[in-house]
């Protein structure tokens, strides 16, 4: 997968920060949707590559509990950097909690967490009610 992340990185549009970043939501079908991070000049325009990835799934019709999987990869980071919180926000509404998140390094280096990991204390349906 980590190849895959560094072929579409050049697809990324960061202009401000220099931080591109791609993403690969894996499917429970096996169908894959790529993502890469769009910034914009009001920086809250911009949009994430995690949420990039989902909201293309989305787009397709797939739904919650249609998520197995997501890699990450920030290109320009020396070390394995994580979702922010906005993604992480998105990632809760959509994947399990069990469901595993690939972060890489631009080497290959990566971790693994579950959803559960990334958010311990989600902010969900069931606090709407």
């Amino acid at each position: 997968m980590f190849e895959k992340l560094v072929n579409i990185l050049d697809k990324s549009y960061a202009p401000y920060s220099k931080f591109r970043v791609s993403a690969i939501v894996l499917m429970n079908d096996g169908t894959e949707f790529q993502g890469v991070n769009i910034e914009n000049a009001s920086y809250g325009a911009s949009l994430c590559a995690e949420r990039s990835a989902i909201a293309s799934a989305v787009s397709k019709g797939y739904t919650k509990g249609d998520f197995d999987k997501l890699y990450i990869l920030c290109g320009d980071s020396k070390s394995i950097s994580t979702c922010c919180f906005l993604c992480r926000q998105v990632i809760t509404e959509f994947f399990s909690k069990d469901s595993v998140i690939t972060c890489f390094d631009k080497t290959g280096n990566y971790k693994e967490f579950t959803v559960s990991e990334l958010c311990p204390y989600p902010f969900d349906a069931e606090d709407l009610q």
